[in-house]
């Protein structure tokens, strides 16, 4: 995984309160804030990245064990309510045998408008690296808007 030496992930811990329409208020924000939902669904159980879009997840509802970096990387317990920031590059996955007890997952993916996600599962070539180095940065957080921390730390 390539993973992002710049950027850093950013993890917004109960950035929702967990309801039955966590789902819906977490889409509805992350379209103010400029991030388009594309998809409802889980996380993958192979480690991936994405050369040509960062990516938010939203934890709609349940919870999980994710892997971010690579095979090599860094465990994290997300919930119902939480919302990851990945820069491009950010290796992640759900290996199934790490979340077994955790049922009833669902996650809200999102991307920056004007950036779309392509799955990437080995080392990148030169042209993904590129593709990974002049991506734009988005102009508002997926969770607190323009004003938000993803503004200021991603451009500093």
């Amino acid at each position: 995984m390539p993973n992002n030496d710049c950027l850093p992930v950013l993890h917004y811990h109960r950035a929702f309160v967990p309801a039955s329409a966590t789902a819906d208020q977490m889409e509805a924000a992350f379209s103010r804030n400029q991030w388009p939902p594309q998809w409802r669904n889980g996380i993958y159980d192979f480690h991936h990245f994405h050369s040509t879009a960062h990516e938010v997840l939203g934890i709609a509802a349940g919870a999980a064990t994710l892997i971010l970096g690579g095979e090599d990387g860094h465990q994290l317990d997300v919930e119902a309510g939480d919302v990851l920031v990945l820069p491009t590059g950010t290796g992640h996955c759900r290996p199934s045998a790490l979340n077994q007890a955790h049922t009833g997952l669902l996650v809200i993916g999102a991307y920056p408008k004007d950036q779309h996600w392509d799955i990437c599962r080995s080392a990148p070539d030169a042209a993904a690296l590129a593709r990974m180095a002049t991506l734009p940065f988005p102009a508002s957080d997926p969770v607190t808007g323009p004003t938000g921390q993803l503004p200021s730390l991603w451009h500093a």
